[in-house]
C-alpha cells in the first residue's frame, strides 16, 4: 500500500492511508461528496457520503451559495475557516477563485474583526500557542507539531493587532490569517506553515475581565523577562525547524525593529510589518510616480506615524533613492515623520527611539499634521498611524493645493488597517482634491465614480509581498533574509502594473493575478539569494519551473484501486 498521508501532508503517520470516518475528518485529504464511488469502495466511505458524485466545481458552487447567505463578514469568516478545517483543497479553490471577495474575509480587514472576538467564536485549536509558563520546555512543545518540516513560520505576541493594539492570545488569528495567503496567494504548501502565538500576558483589561478570553490573565512582560521567552523561541525552532524561515508579525514597536536587528543575522527571519509593508508602499510609490510622470527623487514625503512600518518604509524608500546616486543624507532630507508628539527634529533627538534618530531633521518643531502639510509641502503623503479619520478634508485639500500643475498629483497613501483605522476613504481623497488624488489604502476599498469618471483605489496589501517572499525564500532555500530581497520584490511587483491598471489609477496589479505575481517575487528574491550566495544550492537552469515545483495544487488526490 503506498504511503499516500505522506504524498498528501495527511497529520496522520501510519503507514497506510485512513479509512471511513478518519479520512473524512482529515482535512488534507477528505474529499467530501467527490470520492468517487471507487474510492468509496476502498476506502469504506459508502453510506457515510451522500450518494451523488459531485465534482469540484459543484462543491464549489455550493460554498459560495452558503457563503452568500450569510449576514456579517464575521459569519462568513467562520464559515470559510469551517471549510479549511474540513476539507484543505476546496477551501484553497474557492479562496484563489473568489481572492476579491475572500481577501477581505480571511485576512484585513474582518480577520480584525475576529481577532476581538477571538475568544467568544473559538471552536478548533489551530497552530501552536507557547506562553510565559512555558519557559525551559518550548522546543518539547514545538515537537507536538503533527508536520515535521514546516518551511514559514509566522509568530506574534499580540501586542499589535493591525491598528488595534494588544489582543494578547487573541493575536492567533493574524499568524493563521497570514499563512492562508501564502498558501492561496503563492501555492506555499498548508503543511509547510505554523502559526504561533507567544502568550506573554496582556495590558488590555477588557481581554482581562472577559470570562471567554484564552489567553494568561496577567500583565504584558516586558525587559529581561521577556527577551528570554523570544530568545528561547527563537533557539529552540531554529533547532527544532531548521529550514524554516520565521516571519516576525504584529510586534509592538519596542520590540519589533530591536527584535529583528537582533535575529536578522543569525537565523532566516524577517518581519513584515517593517520590511513587507516597505516593500508594497515602495511599489506603489513607484506605479504613481508614472502616473505623475516625475521622478522619485523630485518627491518630498511626509508621514503621519513613525512607527516600526512608518520607519521601514522612510528606510526602503532611503534604500532606493541611493540606489538611483543620491547620497544617503540627501535621501533622507526628502522624508519627514510625525509621531503622536509631533514632528521628528533634532531638538527630541535624545527622546526618540534609535530607529527613529536618522529622520530627525535640523527644522522646527511642529505637532499637527495640518500645519506640517502646509509647511512642508509634500507631494507623498502616507499615514501609517492607526488613526482612523485623520486626513481630514482640509487636509486633502491642503495636498492639492500644494501639488498643482498639468501633471502634478498628490499621492495620498491611507495605509492604517482594518478599515476603521484608515486615515481617509478613498472617496474622501478623491472629493477632497478635486480627483487630483492618486490613491491607496492598506484596507479594501471599492471603486468611486466622481467627477465623470470611475477610479479604482489600489490596496497596498502585504499580500502581494510577503507569500512571493515567502515562495523564493523556500525554493532557494536562503540561509537569510535581506533588504536587497525586499526592494527586488517591490520592483518585481511594480513591474506587474499595466496600462491598463494605470489607467485606472491602480498602481497595484489586480488582486485576481496576485499568483502570478507571486511566482515574480519568489523568482527575484531567489535570484539575489543565488547572487549573495545566501543559499548552498545552485541556481536551477529553469528557475520559473523550479518555483512553480514547490507550490501545492488544489486538485483533489486521486485514490484509485491501484494506489491503494
Amino acid at each position: 500500500m503506498q504511503n499516500l498521508a505522506e504524498d498528501f501532508s495527511s497529520p496522520f503517520h501510519t503507514e497506510e492511508l485512513p479509512t471511513g470516518s478518519n479520512i473524512l475528518h482529515d482535512p488534507a485529504l477528505n474529499k467530501g461528496t467527490a470520492f468517487t464511488m471507487a474510492e468509496r469502495d476502498a476506502l469504506g466511505l459508502h453510506g457515510l457520503l451522500p450518494p451523488h458524485v459531485s465534482t469540484q466545481d459543484e462543491q464549489v458552487e455550493r460554498v459560495m451559495d452558503n457563503f452568500n447567505r450569510k449576514d456579517t463578514d464575521l459569519g462568513k469568516y467562520i464559515f470559510m475557516i469551517a471549510l479549511l478545517e474540513r476539507n484543505q483543497q476546496l477551501f484553497f479553490r474557492v479562496v484563489m477563485d473568489y481572492i476579491e471577495e475572500m481577501l477581505p474575509i480571511l485576512y484585513t480587514p474582518t480577520v480584525g474583526k475576529a481577532c476581538l472576538e477571538y475568544g467568544h467564536i473559538f471552536r478548533r485549536p489551530r497552530g501552536l500557542y507557547l506562553c510565559a509558563e512555558d519557559q525551559g520546555r518550548m522546543e518539547e512543545i514545538l515537537g507536538n507539531w503533527h508536520y515535521q518540516n514546516p518551511r514559514i513560520i509566522v509568530v506574534t505576541d499580540g501586542e499589535r493587532i493591525l491598528g488595534l493594539g494588544d489582543l494578547g492570545a487573541n493575536g492567533m488569528g493574524i499568524p493563521i490569517g497570514k499563512l492562508t495567503l501564502y498558501s492561496a496567494c503563492a501555492g506555499v504548501p498548508p503543511s509547510s506553515t505554523l502559526p504561533i502565538t507567544i502568550d506573554v500576558g496582556t495590558n488590555n483589561q477588557a481581554l482581562i475581565d472577559d470570562e471567554l478570553y484564552l489567553g494568561l490573565k496577567m500583565p504584558r512582560l516586558r525587559g529581561e523577562k521577556y527577551d528570554a521567552i523570544i530568545d528561547e523561541f527563537i533557539t529552540a525552532a531554529h533547532r527544532r525547524f531548521p529550514n524554516a524561515v520565521i516571519q516576525f508579525e504584529d510586534f509592538g514597536k519596542t520590540n519589533a525593529f530591536r527584535l529583528l536587528m537582533k535575529y536578522r543575522d543569525r537565523i532566516c527571519t524577517f518581519n513584515d510589518d517593517i520590511q513587507g509593508t516597505a516593500a508594497v508602499t515602495l511599489s506603489g510609490i513607484w506605479s504613481a510616480m508614472s502616473l505623475k510622470g516625475e521622478d522619485l527623487s523630485a518627491q518630498k514625503f511626509l508621514f503621519y506615524g513613525a512607527g516600526s512600518a512608518g520607519v521601514g518604509i522612510a528606510d526602503l524608500i532611503v534604500s532606493a533613492l541611493v540606489h538611483q546616486g543620491m547620497e544617503e543624507n540627501q535621501a533622507r532630507s526628502l522624508i519627514c515623520l510625525l509621531d503622536s508628539k509631533g514632528l521628528l527634529v533634532k531638538s527630541r533627538i535624545d527622546e526618540l527611539d534609535d530607529f527613529k534618530r536618522p529622520y530627525a531633521h535640523d527644522i522646527e518643531f511642529i505637532t499637527d499634521l495640518h500645519t506640517a502639510v502646509e509647511r512642508l509641502k509634500p507631494s507623498v503623503l502616507i499615514g501609517v498611524s492607526g488613526q482612523g479619520g485623520s486626513f481630514t478634508p482640509d487636509i486633502l485639500q491642503t495636498m492639492a493645493d500644494i501639488n498643482k500643475g498639468d501633471a502634478a498629483r498628490p499621492l495620498i497613501m491611507a495605509l492604517s488597517n482594518p478599515t476603521t483605522k484608515a486615515e481617509c476613504t478613498a472617496e474622501e481623497a478623491y472629493k477632497h482634491t478635486q480627483g487630483r488624488a492618486i490613491f491607496a489604502s492598506g484596507s479594501p476599498f471599492p471603486d468611486v465614480n466622481m467627477f465623470g469618471r470611475t477610479y479604482c483605489p489600489g490596496q497596498g496589501n502585504n499580500a502581494y509581498i510577503f507569500p512571493g517572499v515567502g515562495l523564493g525564500i523556500m525554493a532557494s532555500g536562503a540561509r537569510r533574509v535581506t533588504d536587497e530581497m525586499f526592494f527586488a520584490a517591490a520592483k518585481a511587483l511594480s513591474e506587474k502594473v499595466t496600462d491598463e491598471d494605470l489607467a485606472l489609477d491602480r498602481v497595484y496589479p489586480a488582486l485576481g493575478r496576485i499568483r502570478e505575481v507571486s511566482v515574480a517575487i519568489a523568482m527575484a528574491v531567489a535570484e539575489v539569494a543565488y547572487g549573495l550566495e545566501l543559499t548552498d544550492h545552485p541556481r536551477p537552469t529553469d528557475l520559473r519551473g523550479h518555483i512553480r515545483s514547490h507550490m501545492f495544487s488544489t486538485e483533489y488526490p486521486k485514490y484509485v484501486a491501484s494506489a491503494i
